[in-house]
């Protein structure tokens, strides 16, 4: 039974309001003393032409209360309802047994496609702390549409055209060696690229220019060196991607829109919004008090937002997204907003279906993560840190581990990727190795810490038949079980919303109520009923963990 659908319902037959906008509405009293579900009556009071307490009156006294609630209390200008504990629990560990790994999960999204944009790496480039965000957000946002029956597409926009290239040739021809950089990879690429820069001269620039259009012409040395510098760049790439747990479905980058920009202009130019400024073609946004948004050049060339947009036109022509999102940093609002409008100017209703998901900036106490002398912080030795560190603690806490290289990736590599999604978004995130490493803060190794804990006490013992659910009455038990059906909800608004730090709030609030459960209250206990309620609650604590860590993209460790 699903008790808040039940009241919802209970509710609607009452009032005029739908059963899935009163859903919308039921809210969590903060004070548990208060109810388990509360009901606000101010959207009725317009309605009705009472005031919002008069209305909770009437409504408590009037409503057939759904089995399993014993019952509704008018508290002001809300109505409280408070469940039958015993079937509550069953209610809730029921329904997480039936479900599965689908707990929380919904159809909602079938035959659906939503695009994914994120992490976005630049060829020749290593990967820094400043693809993080992108990379972990992008990658929660992809497996909770997917646990609410989305098929998502991830898509790894690279950043694989420009000059830059024509220029990596030419210090590649002009200082490189082949098995130097075939050893040393992306680094390496780095050098040759940065000493171009300090030793730049008019003749060298115009030299680079000319590379670059011999890859746009498709020039067969040209493309062999530019191929070989992708290839080199995703080998390292892929390697990160792994130890993460990354997945995308596409890479197609900013080349692979090479040929399909004439759609665009074309269609700006038939549509009359494309005009003359100083040489390039504008569309003008003054109206919208914005910028004018670029798109091509004096020269003739494109710029991002005509890459963008044909790479819209493209996702859309493949996949017929439900949603497009854009996991990109704040400093990018403009720029969307600029080229969101410009799809919507060309009389393509699904422009409302670009979203631009933004993230704020990601640094470290002293500032080290920001740039450096042109220095970033690589993304690789960060994770290999995280790695090592946790490695060092965990064998000094559990110096018999099993796995213990697993383990420490598993909880170092967590720790970062937490670090970055417990917080909303636009927030700053500010990393401390204290804080993200630490096993009893608010942090992704506590919780992995608390599911190993609960796998520790099911290898002890493992549920056996029916629990009397009517024993767990315990005000730890009955929290927990309030918060293992909260969970469903935190998955639906964090899919709404498009931030995952509301799964991760949600686990943490779990794996801090199962801790409580825990301590007070002993689960082997020697009473054989009272016992096994207390496992069937750890159990279905664990699992609910588990799919909560995996949604975030955390691993779910058994051992610690």
């Amino acid at each position: 039974m699903d008790f808040r659908m039940s009241v919802a319902e209970a509710i609607s037959a009452q009032t005029e309001l739908a059963a899935a906008e009163v859903a919308e509405l039921l809210e969590v009293p903060k004070n548990a003393e208060m109810g388990d579900l509360a009901f606000p009556c101010f959207r009725l009071a317009k309605v009705l032409r009472k005031a919002p307490p008069a209305i909770a009156a009437e409504l408590a006294s009037s409503i057939t209360l759904p089995e399993g609630v014993k019952s509704a209390v008018a508290t002001g200008a809300y109505v409280n309802f408070t469940f039958d504990p015993a079937a509550e629990s069953r209610s809730v560990i029921e329904r997480i047994y039936a479900e599965g790994a689908r707990y929380g999960g919904s159809d909602f999204g079938a035959g659906r496609h939503v695009c994914i944009d994120y992490s976005s790496v630049n060829i020749a480039k290593p990967m820094h702390m400043g693809h993080l965000p992108s990379t972990v957000i992008g990658n929660a946002l992809y497996r909770i549409y997917r646990h609410m029956g989305f098929t998502p597409v991830g898509i790894n926009h690279l950043g694989d055209w420009g000059t830059q290239f024509g220029k990596m040739i030419w210090a590649y021809k002009a200082w490189g060696d082949r098995a130097t950089i075939e050893q040393g990879g992306v680094d390496e690429l780095v050098k040759l690229y940065v000493r171009f820069h300090q030793e730049a001269t008019p003749e060298m620039e115009d030299e680079a220019r000319a590379w670059f259009k011999k890859i746009e012409d498709n020039d067969p040395e040209a493309m062999k060196l530019f191929t070989w510098f992708k290839e080199i760049t995703l080998k390292e790439v892929h390697e990160i991607y792994e130890l993460m747990g990354i997945h995308f479905d596409s890479w197609a980058g900013e080349s692979f829109y090479n040929d399909k920009m004439g759609r665009v202009v074309d269609e700006l130019r038939e549509k009359n919004l494309l005009k003359l400024d100083q040489g390039a073609q504008i569309v003008d946004l003054a109206d919208y008090k914005m910028p004018p948004c670029i798109i091509l050049r004096s020269d003739g060339a494109t710029l991002y937002a005509t890459r963008d947009i044909a790479a819209a036109f493209y996702r859309k022509d493949t996949y017929d997204f439900y949603k497009c999102l854009y996991v990109v940093a704040t400093q990018q609002n403009l720029h969307f907003r600029q080229w969101f409008k410009v799809v919507e100017l060309m009389g393509h209703e699904w422009a409302k279906d670009l979203e631009h998901v933004a993230f704020g900036m990601v640094s470290g106490k002293d500032g080290a993560f920001s740039t450096r002398a042109g220095n970033m912080v690589k993304l690789r030795d960060v994770l290999t840190a995280a790695i090592e560190k946790t490695r060092a603690i965990m064998l000094e806490k559990s110096p018999n581990l099993e796995n213990p290289d697993k383990v420490a990736r598993d909880v170092g590599v967590g720790a970062l990727v937490w670090n970055s999604l417990y917080n909303g978004r636009i927030k700053d995130v500010v990393f401390d190795w204290d804080t993200v490493l630490n096993f009893d803060g608010e942090t992704g190794p506590y919780v992995q810490y608390t599911h190993a804990r609960a796998c520790s006490v099911l290898r002890k013992q493992q549920p056996e038949g029916e629990a009397d659910y009517s024993l767990l009455t315990d005000a730890e038990s009955r929290e927990l079980i309030g918060e293992l059906a909260a969970f469903p909800d935190a998955v639906k608004e964090a899919m709404e919303k498009n931030e995952p730090y509301l799964v991760s709030r949600r686990v943490m609030a779990i794996a801090q109520s199962f801790n409580r459960f825990y301590y007070q209250q002993r689960i082997m206990a020697d009473d054989a009923a009272l016992r096994n309620a207390r496992l069937t609650l750890t159990d279905a604590t664990r699992r609910v963990l588990a799919i909560g860590l995996d949604l975030v993209g955390l691993a779910a460790p058994e051992r610690m």
